[in-house]
């Protein structure tokens, strides 16, 4: 007698690949509207702070500097790989929403924790020392910007890159399928930490391109100035008396 076949039983969790081991998880409690609604007032909160006491610092920074003050107060974030599954604290449900697009913020991934190890305890720090050189107008700050830029480039080169060759190579995708997962948080989330740093690492580059070149205009002026000043007009004259 053959017993009845048993179908698999449904996964505990909706992320992808389908029985991926995510330890402790419980579902959020906070529909999306919610949470964005929520890390939107947050944010707008902690920028307007922020640009407030920048302002009062440096009351003549720009518009444009300002935004840049803004963006690298917002690139450092901490993050709990170990308990947030389980939680349902603002920033965990936020996490286990957008891990929707990428599981493995939720399965401790040894990639993904390598990277915000180095985000936190590297980035972290330099994304405001970044933004402390444009409030206090430091010389600094296109240095700091063109190495804070170029990790943002490489981050995000990896980031994609490691997912995307993982699933050609193995089949196992860590993003649902769906246009809101893969190409709204997954895809376009994740951009502007591409687009932004490109930006910024241009106008570094030019601003300091045209810096260096007019130090070598004044350089090249002040030989022509000292060549031709009356002392040494007066020696090259002593000089050619002694020779007669």
């Amino acid at each position: 007698m053959t017993g009845a076949i048993k179908e698999p039983p449904p996964p505990v969790h909706p992320y992808y690949p389908l029985g991926v081991a995510i330890p402790n998880y419980e579902a959020n409690c906070a529909t999306v509207p919610m949470l964005l609604v929520s890390l939107g007032g947050m944010l707008a909160s902690v920028m307007l702070l922020m640009g407030t006491l920048a302002l009062r610092v440096s009351p003549s920074l720009t518009k444009s500097k300002l935004a840049v003050f803004c963006w690298f107060v917002l690139c450092y974030f901490v993050f709990n790989h170990a308990t947030v599954a389980s939680s349902q604290n603002l920033f965990a449900q936020l996490w286990k929403e957008y891990a929707l697009s990428d599981s493995r913020y939720l399965t401790s991934d040894p990639f993904m924790l390598s990277v915000e190890n180095i985000t936190v305890f590297v980035w972290g720090p330099l994304s405001f020392a970044c933004a402390a050189s444009i409030v206090m107008n430091s010389h600094l700050r296109h240095p700091l910007q063109i190495i804070m830029c170029m990790a943002h480039l490489y981050g995000v080169a990896m980031y994609y890159s490691t997912s995307l060759v993982e699933t050609h190579f193995t089949c196992l995708a860590h993003s649902r399928p769906e246009f809101l997962y893969f190409w709204v948080y997954y895809v376009g989330f994740n951009l502007p930490w591409a687009v932004v740093p490109a930006c910024l690492l241009f106008d570094s580059v030019n601003t300091l391109r045209r810096q260096l070149r007019s130090l070598e205009t004044i350089r090249a002026g002040l030989a022509g100035f000292q060549a031709h000043t009356p002392l040494n007009n007066a020696n090259t004259t002593s000089e050619t008396k002694k020779g007669q």
